[in-house]
């Protein structure tokens, strides 16, 4: 299985519109995000989690020419502004694209793009096919995925483990039970946003703190602000098991 990070960015993205830190002037490749999404590879399965609003750039930067499926972790904006350019992929398969979400995320998505769901014979609209996602494990194809409940603030999101890979985003608690289902994975994914206290995403020490209970064996982190710092610099303060992932990083499980 190969994954590769779509974007590892916040909500707005870095460098950030109007800012002039020394982040998002950086002329480092690493320090450009895009917002967070990522991209699965097996043998015989295309699979990208969420689909933001960076989604078409990051389909072409990756000359992705098929996916079978979208794997949603909830419904904000930064995780749906690209759902319409699934088109493309509507006209490759002549079909519509699996959606595989909760239904609190199938109805954000619905409204989102209330377009997409009207009686019309318009041929170009974004058709998705939903596929209700609960907190049992479900398979895509030969890919089996347990769904892990994170909180982001008071928002439920969802997590997933597919073999020995966990991927977390928007998570500020995880609660002791949803732990105990990352522990094991080879490698884990997960959100940190900045040094600083936030109400709905954990910190950098925060996500240490997680990483040194489940135990993965190498840990990625995404949802980076430019707050989060410059990316050469966190590599040198953070431990060899714990990296900042960066986009179009390639890693294979």
């Amino acid at each position: 299985m190969e994954i590769t990070f779509l974007g590892t960015g916040t909500s707005g993205g870095v460098p950030l519109i109007g800012c002039q830190c020394n982040v998002c002037k950086s002329t480092d490749s690493r320090d450009k995000r895009l917002r967070t999404s990522a991209l699965i590879r097996t043998d015989d399965l295309t699979i990208v989690m969420d689909c933001g609003p960076d989604f078409r750039q990051q389909m072409l930067r990756e000359d992705i020419r098929n996916i079978d499926a979208v794997l949603m972790t909830h419904q904000h904006k930064d995780h749906t502004g690209g759902i319409d350019d699934i088109r493309s992929f509507n006209f490759i398969n002549r079909k519509p694209l699996d959606f595989y979400c909760d239904y609190p995320t199938e109805l954000g998505i619905k409204e989102q793009y209330s377009y997409a769901f009207t009686e019309t014979d318009y041929p170009y609209l974004p058709k998705m096919n939903f596929v209700r996602v609960t907190m049992e494990p479900f398979t895509i194809g030969t890919l089996n995925v347990i769904p892990i409940q994170v909180m982001h603030a008071n928002m439920p999101v969802k997590a997933f483990r597919i073999g020995d890979f966990t991927y977390i985003t928007d998570a500020k608690t995880i609660a002791p039970e949803e732990r105990d289902k990352i522990r094991g994975s080879k490698v884990m994914v997960i959100n940190a946003l900045r040094s600083e206290d936030h109400y709905s995403h954990l910190t950098v020490e925060e996500a240490i703190k997680v990483v040194e209970d489940v135990k993965p064996e190498m840990t990625y982190f995404i949802h980076m602000s430019h707050q989060f710092g410059l990316h050469a610099d966190m590599e040198k303060m953070l431990p060899p098991n714990i990296r900042p992932a960066y986009d179009g990083l390639k890693i294979n499980l």
